[in-house]
């Protein structure tokens, strides 16, 4: 609206500004001082238009962007002005039947606190949480003493930037007394639907969710076609009021946008046709026209309804992370902690940090989901270094996609790290030791920041070591942070002391078993805590043995996660499946573990002295009877150990009974699927599964040599292949891949995590015949819907869909796939089925496609009738 006035420099300057030595033209802001009847103007027609809300112009009204016009010292009388004019004329517009509302806008600023701005030193920042703290209390002070109507912190492209405003926000609110919604809007730098610093929209919001919006957006980036798709994943997961801006389209060669008023208000129809929004509006390129029309279009529907979501413990990095059905316990790496790694805490002090980074990823690349971080170390400077190893963390997206715990006894330590990641963290760890004040105060401070909080069973007479206790001190600590701090149950991580087992000292024998007592009484009592511990602390008495410690843990573990453990600190190398502990040392360890009779401990002892000292660990030093059984059965147990040492050498000796297919298909397959049984009873964990899940890739690469491929000249039809959004598991969809092309199809394998546009575009583009959708997740089950949903949508006719994952299922698929795209949707059980499957649809084989749809219809039929 301004740029089309086409104003000179001197009608930006004004009289006030004639002098100024940096040229004002494009400074917007300025305009409300200069230019106020043109600021006033615009506000008008877009009220005539029908808008309800209209933003101050105040988006670069901070310290920051105005320093490049020389003008900081006028941050305030801009804000000032602006929120003047905006009130004076909304309140010119305001009727009983229609209100009219003033949102002072807050802009990103032109810095970002979680990216380097130079390449060659990845941990520095331009601007410093702080910094952002103060410059945005000075807009925001404005915004409250002039009782604006809603706050809008808006196009966010990164998140620490947003959480530096919404803090500055909070306190300014607690300052003056009052209480004003805010509204938070973020932009998307490209269809992955991930902010310029590297969050998934998902992340996002459970990272910003702490603050309590009122409502959560997108706007900017993109026109409405684009964020349709986006705006639907939001509504599924927020549980707040949904807001969406876009812009006409994308800027042409001249920088303009041509989306038309129409087109627009077409896109917002049908995001309030599904209840997907609350509120509408446009960003760059909208005009009052635009506004108009999307408002006439609106009108018609109901807003969206906040869905009432399930609650639960939500902690982000790049991505977001949560226990479900699938996963029942997080593991959380402990070897980027000073005391307890030598090697990282000799690397920190060498500042040979490229090194300390290898051991956080090597730590996620075996499975952990959180990554504990400290460096309380004599001679260290945690504050320093917790700051530069994050700020370092951030530019590593392989590592900062997981979730982190800031571990520090020194409580400036802790803010110093919540002031560096964007994402929700985790604060290791509060306690009542030095007093309830003392406690609620560290309690509402990490509030503040949005993280969730470990509480230590430990008060000021000292830690808890037996059941009473540790249960007494939880259900105080409990009743304190809920009702004097305001902290969510879902934000409290209860650590009930892990002690040392078989110490020789009679008062320790019940330190496993009352650890799961109490953590069995504090999940009943209180379900939405989670439960966590030190888990290595369990066996420190056997120091070296590492056979016998890998035992411990893994039967402490079977025991406690029964009882309520959800998290562990603990070295994810350092754990055995449960089944496959010698059955003599199992039965001793857990005698020792439920403190079974009195002399556990000498019995574990003594069988420990037998070993002799060794240090290699049962994971590493398999006995070879194994390797006695028959070959099918080698190379299943080869799976299930993780063990590669003979894989090629029975794979050779396999192939001359039994072809590549029937080797992957059969015996493999069988390995994976008896690691499925383990897991899912929880006498297997993720990393175990994650090695286990790299033997088999092993496996199925070696064996490629050995598979024909299809004539290229003659292929049966073109399948585009993926893994959907929000799931990074593939070992069952690169078999697909692998078989399908075998059996002389075309295969276009997309990859891990790909999202709904890019599997039709590709589709459409590559005119394939089927689209092939994989998962492992059951959130999977929902991102193949949506695939579904726009794939009808887009109008593309293709010969199917096909469905599959360990997840998915045959009813699922005919309740909830099928009743969206009115082409073929077929589930497959495993890769052969698939290939049959796929012959069957492109060859238009009528029998197998009625009976396909007929059984689906008799599977919907059947479970409504029953349910």
């Amino acid at each position: 609206m301004l740029q089309s006035r086409n104003l000179s420099e001197a009608e930006f300057r004004g009289e006030i500004f004639k002098n100024c030595p940096i040229p004002l033209k494009g400074n917007n802001d300025v305009l409300s001082i200069t230019q106020p009847e043109i600021i006033k103007g615009i506000h008008r027609a877009y009220l005539e238009a029908g808008a309800d809300i209209i933003e101050t112009n105040t988006f670069s009204s901070n310290r920051i962007s105005q320093k490049d016009y020389n003008l900081e010292n006028y941050v305030k009388e801009l804000n000032i002005q602006s929120v003047k004019i905006a009130k004076e004329i909304a309140k010119e517009y305001s009727s009983n039947d229609k209100p009219r509302f003033v949102a002072g806008s807050i802009g990103p600023t032109n810095k970002t606190s979680s990216i380097s701005p130079d390449v060659e030193n990845p941990a520095f920042r331009d601007i410093t949480f702080d910094e952002l703290v103060e410059i945005y209390t000075e807009q925001v002070d404005v915004f409250v003493e002039n009782d604006i109507d809603v706050f809008i912190v808006e196009t966010i492209f990164d998140t620490l930037n947003a959480k530096a405003a919404l803090y500055a926000i909070k306190k300014s609110l607690k300052k003056y007394g009052k209480d004003i919604p805010i509204m938070v809007s973020v932009t998307i730098s490209d269809k992955s639907a991930r902010t310029l610093s590297g969050q998934t929209l998902e992340a996002f919001y459970y990272s910003i969710k702490p603050f309590n919006p009122v409502s959560v957006g997108i706007n900017c980036g993109f026109g409405i076609e684009e964020m349709i798709p986006h705006i639907e994943e939001l509504a599924k997961i927020a549980d707040c009021n949904i807001s969406v801006y876009a812009n006409a389209g994308l800027p042409d060669a001249f920088g303009k946008y041509n989306d038309t008023p129409e087109n627009m208000a077409k896109g917002y129809a049908y995001l309030a046709k599904k209840g997907c929004i609350n509120i509408c509006g446009g960003c760059c390129g909208t005009s009052p026209e635009h506004i108009k029309a999307i408002a006439d279009t609106v009108i018609k529907y109901n807003p969206g309804q906040i869905p009432e979501i399930k609650e639960k413990s939500i902690f982000t990095g790049l991505e977001s992370f949560s226990l479900n059905e699938n996963q029942k316990f997080a593991i959380v790496a402990e070897r980027t902690n000073v005391t307890g790694s030598k090697k990282f805490a000799r690397l920190i002090q060498e500042k040979r940090y490229d090194e300390a980074l290898n051991i956080a990823r090597e730590q996620i690349e075996n499975g952990a989901n959180i990554i504990d971080i400290s460096f309380d170390m004599p001679l260290i400077d945690a504050k320093a270094e917790m700051t530069n190893f994050l700020n370092l963390i951030a530019s590593e997206p392989d590592i900062a996609r997981v979730p982190v715990m800031l571990d520090s006894s020194d409580f400036e330590v802790i803010k110093a790290g919540l002031k560096c990641v964007q994402g929700k963290a985790i604060v290791n760890s509060i306690s009542l030791k030095e007093g309830e004040e003392k406690f609620v105060e560290h309690a509402k401070s990490i509030k503040e920041f949005g993280a969730a909080m470990i509480v230590m069973a430990f008060d000021e007479k000292g830690q808890a070591s037996t059941t009473e206790r540790r249960v007494e001190i939880a259900e105080r600590a409990y009743k304190i942070l809920t009702e004097k701090a305001g902290i969510s149950p879902y934000d409290i991580i209860f650590d009930l002391n892990v002690f040392p087992l078989a110490t020789g000292i009679k008062e320790h024998n019940i330190n496993g078993i009352s650890f799961i007592e109490a953590a069995k009484i504090i999940k009943e009592k209180y379900p939405q805590v989670m439960i966590s511990g030190g888990i290595s602390n369990i066996s420190f008495s056997f120091r070296g043995l590492n056979k016998v410690r890998e035992a411990i843990h893994s039967v402490f573990l079977y025991h406690a996660i029964n009882a309520g453990l959800e998290m562990g600190i603990v070295n994810a190398g350092m754990l055995e499946i449960y089944d496959e502990i010698e059955p003599e040392l199992r039965m001793l360890v857990e005698d020792v573990v439920l403190n079974r009779n009195e002399n556990a401990g000498e019995k574990l002892l003594a069988y420990a002295q037998t070993i002799n000292h060794e240090t290699v660990s049962i994971s590493k030093k398999d006995s070879l009877e194994w390797r006695k059984q028959s070959v099918e059965k080698r190379l299943q147990y080869a799976l299930i150990k993780g063990n590669s040492e003979f894989l090629n050498q029975d794979l050779e000796e396999a192939l001359r009974d039994f072809s590549p297919l029937e080797i992957i298909e059969k015996h493999l397959m069988d390995g994976m699927n008896e690691i499925g049984k383990l897991f899912g009873a929880g006498k297997m964990f993720l990393p175990q599964v994650v090695k286990s899940s790299r033997t088999m890739k092993q496996a199925v690469d070696y064996l490629k040599q050995y598979l024909q491929k299809g004539n290229s000249e003659t292929k049966l039809g073109k399948i585009v292949l993926a893994t959907v959004k929000g799931d990074v598991h593939d070992i069952g969809k690169n078999i697909l891949s692998l078989i399908l092309t075998c059996n002389n199809f075309e295969v276009i394998d997309l990859g891990v995590m790909v999202n709904c546009g890019d599997i039709l575009k590709t589709a459409v583009k590559e005119k394939a015949d089927i689209i092939a959708l994989s998962g492992l997740i059951t959130p999977s089950l929902e991102e193949m819907i949506t695939v579904a949903e726009q794939l009808e949508k887009s109008g593309e006719k293709l010969s199917a869909l096909m469905i599959g994952g360990v997840t998915t299922s045959k009813l699922h698929t005919a309740l909830k796939i099928a009743p969206k795209y009115k082409g073929i949707v077929a589930h497959t059980e495993d890769a052969s089925q698939a290939v049959v499957t796929a012959q069957k649809i492109i060859s238009q084989d009528k029998e197998f496609l009625d009976n396909l749809k007929a059984e689906q219809k008799k599977l919907f039929e059947e479970y409504n009738k029953n349910s």
